[in-house]
């Protein structure tokens, strides 16, 4: 099954790609859009779920969205016409770390993406080149809230650290936090329920098609991939950022 068809498929249900609920996005998003007038970028953007959002509530705010997926991109630009404020987004395909701007931007965007710079700290470096004066960076990552098993490791990779540990390593980047949320419980729990409940269902709905069965496979594995590795060593946070000196 095509990859960015089972995530789509996944994800129909949650409001963006990483354990956040729509209060924590929206409180995020306000905390993290400097002004009115403000540019945002999302670099890494998938379908658009954030800068939407922020175009939503913001009638001033203009945005801009990297990404290396087509069908993310399109994905992005209907859902920005369908609430009005496509003509304030633009979509730009190519991956994050190549893209270039004329203008720099009041809040730059990377939740669940800092994989597409191989890491949390080339993700900032790459956050502060095409930074304004004064912005923002609202950047989102996964620590270890215990112990990591050696599946969990494998799975993510062995950079991560634990939540101080992680805010060391921003402070020490240049960083200074003004706003953060830690994934609750039902917001992490509540994530993996619905991205493998919902590819479970469409399986179901859909016996016939070539790849329910992969699919349905596909769930049980991920299902299980979380309650056996990482639901209790993994944690995320999402982070609004300021450059600490001028």
């Amino acid at each position: 099954m095509d990859r960015e068809v089972m995530s789509r498929i996944a994800h129909a249900r949650h409001p963006v790609k990483s354990p956040l609920d729509d209060d924590s996005v929206r409180e995020l998003l306000e905390q993290g859009v400097p002004h009115e007038g403000a540019r945002v970028l999302d670099l890494g953007c998938g379908g658009g779920e954030w800068l939407v959002r922020a175009l939503a509530a913001s009638p001033g705010l203009r945005a801009e969205g990297v990404d290396v997926s087509l069908d993310a991109l399109e994905q992005a630009r209907e859902a920005a016409d369908r609430l009005g404020v496509g003509d304030r987004l633009s979509l730009h395909h190519g991956t994050a770390a190549d893209f270039r701007s004329p203008h720099p931007f009041d809040l730059v965007l990377s939740v669940g993406a800092t994989h597409a710079f191989g890491g949390l700290l080339p993700t900032l470096a790459a956050a502060r080149e095409r930074l304004a004066p004064g912005g923002r960076v609202l950047i989102g990552e996964g620590f270890w809230v215990g112990e990591p098993s050696p599946g969990a490791l494998e799975l993510f990779g062995d950079d991560l650290t634990d939540l101080a540990t992680t805010l060391d390593r921003v402070a020490a980047d240049g960083w200074t936090p003004v706003h953060g949320h830690v994934s609750t419980r039902r917001e992490l729990d509540g994530y993996e329920w619905s991205c493998w409940g919902s590819l479970a269902a469409w399986a179901l709905d859909h016996p016939d098609h070539p790849d329910s069965a992969e699919a349905l496979e596909t769930s049980a594995i991920r299902r299980g991939e979380w309650l056996r590795l990482y639901r209790d060593c993994w944690g995320f946070v999402t982070l609004v950022l300021r450059r600490t000196h001028a």
